[in-house]
């Protein structure tokens, strides 16, 4: 059975949170390096990149994009996203070097497995503040541009900061009123999506479930809830897709969220893979249950 490897995960994360470090528009050369870095990695891994850009504070930036081909001849593509930016500040490991890790392992593993459908990977450039929630956010320039060509997106899914998990009782905290119907020990991942994709999410959910042990906690809220919106499905939202959010829940059970110290020692890097290979085993059930 071909599977992500630990030492994979590992070395996309000290590659962009460790060698490269701190990647955004304030350290331009550090954002192109991360950029030229997934790119290679894709290109080696035998995809064609294309890259979607415009400029940002005066600087060129990128989403980048794969597409790996289903056999069906329906157009319909399930679409797996992360963003490369770290925020002002911070090196970036978990937020979101894990996320950029498990997209290019998902994508290196779907190279030898054919799916039904059609997905496609893409790394998102600017979640971060200042941009996140305006019009120059990567995401948010990639869905209005794919609701203007009518891409035929089934629905999108957002890894954001999904490396770090815990043990001990009392290690994961909430938005309020939610603590009193989830588990205090942040040991799970957890999948998240407004009422709209609530199906997406159940079917996801399903797919999770019936292919890995790994713990998993879901919910469906409206976006106003803390925390539900804040990654690039968001985006997708406000062009009319279906798409979630899968996280460790960031500032919720990652102490070091958005500081110096989200560095690439502090990820728990055997539940990561563990969770990244139930990922993979969800999308080869999705995209061969869905044509």
């Amino acid at each position: 059975m071909n599977e992500i490897s630990i030492q994979r995960l590992r070395t996309h994360v000290y590659e962009l949170a460790g060698k490269i470090g701190e990647h955004n528009v304030f350290h331009p050369a550090a954002l192109h390096a991360a950029e030229a870095y997934i790119t290679q990695e894709w290109r080696q891994q035998g995809y064609d990149v294309r890259k979607q850009t415009y400029t940002a504070h005066g600087i060129e930036c990128a989403n980048l994009e794969i597409t790996r081909a289903g056999n069906s001849p329906n157009t319909d593509v399930i679409l797996v996203g992360a963003h490369y930016d770290s925020v002002f500040g911070s090196p970036g490991a978990n937020d979101n070097g894990s996320g950029v890790a498990a997209l290019l392992e998902l994508s290196r593993l779907f190279h030898d497995v054919a799916p039904e459908t059609n997905l496609r990977f893409v790394a998102f450039v600017n979640e971060e503040p200042p941009f996140f929630f305006w019009p120059s956010m990567g995401s948010m320039v990639y869905a209005k541009a794919a609701r203007q060509r009518g891409d035929p997106i089934r629905f999108m899914i957002s890894l954001e900061t999904v490396g770090y998990y815990r043990n001990q009782p009392g290690s994961q905290t909430y938005p309020p009123l939610l603590k009193h119907f989830y588990p205090d020990t942040g040991n799970f991942i957890a999948f998240v999506s407004n009422l709209r994709s609530r199906h997406i999410l159940r079917d996801c959910v399903q797919a999770f479930s019936s292919a890995t042990d790994f713990p998993v906690q879901s919910i469906a809220a409206p976006a106003i809830v803390p925390g539900v919106s804040l990654s690039d499905q968001l985006s997708f939202w406000r062009h009319g897709y279906k798409a979630l959010m899968i996280t460790d829940t960031a500032f919720y059970r990652y102490p070091y969220y958005h500081t110096a110290q989200d560095t690439p020692d502090k990820l728990d890097y055997e539940p990561f893979t563990e969770m990244t290979n139930g990922l993979f085993l969800m999308l080869c059930r999705l995209v061969n249950a869905m044509h």
